[in-house]
């Protein structure tokens, strides 16, 4: 059963949990930028967690089905329309064949998800579906969506649990224009001044509209390095070190004072100094920012990082269930 893209909207590509295994080899681990939201949408179509969902970037798409489909909309407030008529987001909505589905404006946010069920059924490569537009792998033909195309969509699992057809009010993720995102200090904050260390974790700074997959900066009072000699083999800024591996999240305050933290597309290693690590918790909240979102970068422990992973692996847990 496929869906025809009558209109692809800004950037809409088909994203799954990612593609693991292969960052060693400078292929990044992708995947929907919001995984909480893209988990819930599949679980209301009745969709195992790791299926093929459209991450949808500002503007979405407008799709049309040739058979009845289960479809589900998740993730930044938005209008969902089935025929021009509204309908409830974070919720199961049935599609007649030849209903036709678009979107308004987001109130908030980036990215919005759409999870059909039976899942977007392009071909694996690397063992994902997830696009990689700089590699042109994955995803429909390694690219965004554009109008014409056409997504053929699994067959409808076979699924355990109970059939959700709402997401609980206080499962829902919010969209503020403030917000805090913990990190952990490190590999090299040393490098930092005492000026830079303290404002990245006590000052507050705003998303730029220089945000994408790969990495979002940030404006703000400026995090600057020490100016002292570079090790054989780093570059002339006090930025620069000696090539090394980027984690996900990692901080970079690249020629210059304002930072940058890598996301699911970014390069997978380079010479520029990481300041710190946004801690996996709160990777989602970056595509539930809109450029102008405030932040501040809380400094966490180990210990407290790894509370906060149980405590979302435990709210996901309250769905698939």
């Amino acid at each position: 059963m496929p869906l025809e893209i009558q209109s692809p909207g800004l950037a809409t590509t088909v994203q799954d949990r990612g593609r693991f295994g292969y960052y060693r080899f400078g292929i990044p681990q992708g995947g929907a930028m919001d995984q909480y939201s893209a988990a819930l949408g599949n679980r209301l179509v009745g969709n195992s967690a790791d299926a093929a969902v459209l991450e949808c970037t500002y503007m979405g798409p407008k799709l049309r089905t040739d058979a009845p489909v289960t479809v589900a909309v998740t993730g930044a407030p938005v209008d969902v329309l089935v025929n021009g008529e509204a309908v409830q987001q974070h919720a199961r909505v049935d599609l007649a064949a030849g209903d036709e589905l678009s979107f308004g404006v987001i109130r908030g946010g980036t990215k919005f998800f759409i999870a059909v069920s039976g899942g977007i059924d392009v071909p694996e490569v690397l063992g994902s579906r997830s696009t990689y537009p700089i590699g042109r792998i994955g995803g429909f033909e390694g690219r965004a969506l554009q109008a014409g195309d056409v997504l053929p969509v699994g067959a409808v699992e076979t699924s355990e649990l109970p059939r959700l057809d709402v997401i609980p009010d206080d499962l829902i993720p919010t969209f503020e224009r403030e917000m805090n995102v913990r990190i952990m200090f490190g590999l090299y904050d040393h490098k930092l001044t005492d000026e830079g260390r303290a404002n990245l974790s006590d000052e507050e700074w705003t998303l730029s509209p220089v945000a994408d997959r790969m990495g979002l900066r940030f404006d703000g009072p400026g995090a600057p390095w020490k100016e002292e000699e570079q090790p054989f083999g780093a570059g002339q800024d006090p930025s620069n070190i000696t090539d090394a591996g980027y984690a996900v999240g990692s901080i970079q305050i690249p020629g210059g004072t304002q930072p940058i933290v890598l996301h699911c597309d970014a390069v997978s290693g380079g010479g520029y100094a990481q300041a710190g690590t946004v801690i996996s918790a709160d990777m989602d909240l970056f595509a539930r920012m809109a450029p102008g979102t405030k932040v501040r970068f809380v400094p966490v422990t180990m210990e407290e990082a790894l509370a906060a992973r149980a405590e979302r692996r435990d709210r996901l847990a309250r769905v698939w269930s």
